[in-house]
């Protein structure tokens, strides 16, 4: 058999590509309270691995969830309008939500010099 150097089938490659990019945390949310996000940068990369905090391993696009994981844990995300990433779940002081937002730039809308 044939391989490739991407491991996924072409439908999760375009999907891949269309999700790569570098995240940031725009919202948090701790127990229905919103509150300051300085969590790290979550960057998506185009051949299907991601590095957040210093965790990495690979991630793959399943309708609206993103799921991330390496040899030993696993996280699941909604993909949400916008280019918005979203991680809900149990901390210890209750439900919290971490939401990563991706910054694309308008074409059009910069000028050089």
């Amino acid at each position: 058999p044939r391989s490739t150097p991407f491991p996924y089938p072409t439908l999760f490659r375009s999907q891949v590509l269309t999700l790569s990019g570098r995240y940031q945390c725009s919202e948090a949310r701790v127990a229905g309270k919103t509150v300051a996000c300085s969590s790290a940068p979550l960057t998506l990369k185009t051949d299907g691995k991601f590095e957040l905090r210093g965790w990495e391993g690979s991630y793959l696009v399943d309708g609206e969830w993103v799921e991330l994981s390496d040899s030993i844990v696993r996280s699941r995300a909604k993909i949400e309008p916008g280019h918005k990433i979203v991680f809900r779940y149990r901390g210890k002081h209750g439900w919290c939500e971490m939401v990563y937002e991706r910054r694309v730039a308008e074409l059009g809308k910069t000028s050089l010099g």
